[in-house]
């Protein structure tokens, strides 16, 4: 694993001393302030308007279909990291039975744990829209490297090179890895490296355009390639 990551011709690591990271030879990579306003300025936007025009109805209705279902609470909370390797509570709506190995266990396909409503949830990633309250929050953009739960962030950072350098911006509701197939359950290396690959790509080749497409791919994602939503 490790001798395949080394590949790479200019390996960066994760400094301390910055919410970005800096390469061997001293350069530092930083997203550029003004693209990171503009970024901002539209994850607010497109929020906002989400949130007035779509979660005020939205939630109350799956919150009064998750209580029918099963019990438990609406929502589900896990910490994530940011931007910065920044610890926050990323929510999600319920789609599973509670349990003592949500942080550490991913879901499965015909996973037992997953409620019936949970499954339609998850098939249409309606399960991922409280996020755009964290989106308000500042703690993630609609578009960036997905985040994930702690203990598997750990993980993966201690088995691939470079991982930590996906939080040097904020995490996303979603992102280029998951609309290109790499989303859901990790089974081998190169699921988790494949998403790794695609979000450095992102953070490096960032635009306004690109975000575009990734909203438009996420939709139809949605729709037609949503096999490993489960």
């Amino acid at each position: 694993m490790e001798k395949f990551l080394r590949k790479e011709k200019e390996p960066e690591f994760f400094s301390r001393r910055l919410s970005g990271y800096i390469g061997p030879d001293g350069t530092i990579h930083l997203t550029d302030p003004k693209k990171l306003l503009v970024k901002r300025f539209l994850d607010v936007v497109f929020a906002s308007l989400f949130v007035i025009f779509v979660l005020s109805w939205l939630f109350p209705l799956i919150a009064l279909l998750i209580r029918m279902d099963s019990r438990g609470p609406v929502l589900f909370k896990q910490l994530r990291h940011g931007k910065g390797n920044q610890v926050f509570w990323c929510y999600k709506f319920r789609t599973m039975v509670r349990s003592q190995d949500a942080d550490t266990r991913q879901a499965t396909k015909n996973d037992q744990r997953v409620t019936r409503l949970g499954k339609f949830l998850r098939k249409t990633s309606l399960d991922e829209t409280p996020q755009f309250i964290n989106v308000l929050l500042g703690n993630m953009s609609v578009i960036g490297p997905r985040p994930h739960a702690v203990p598997m962030n750990h993980f993966f950072s201690n088995e691939i090179s470079n991982y930590m350098f996906r939080h040097s911006v904020k995490p996303g509701i979603s992102g280029l890895a998951q609309v290109k197939g790499y989303r859901g359950e990790v089974l081998t290396f190169f699921d988790i490296y494949g998403r790794v690959k695609l979000d450095h790509f992102y953070i490096k080749n960032w635009c306004l355009f690109l975000d575009l497409k990734i909203v438009f791919w996420t939709i139809s994602a949605v729709f037609y390639n949503n096999r490993k939503a489960y």
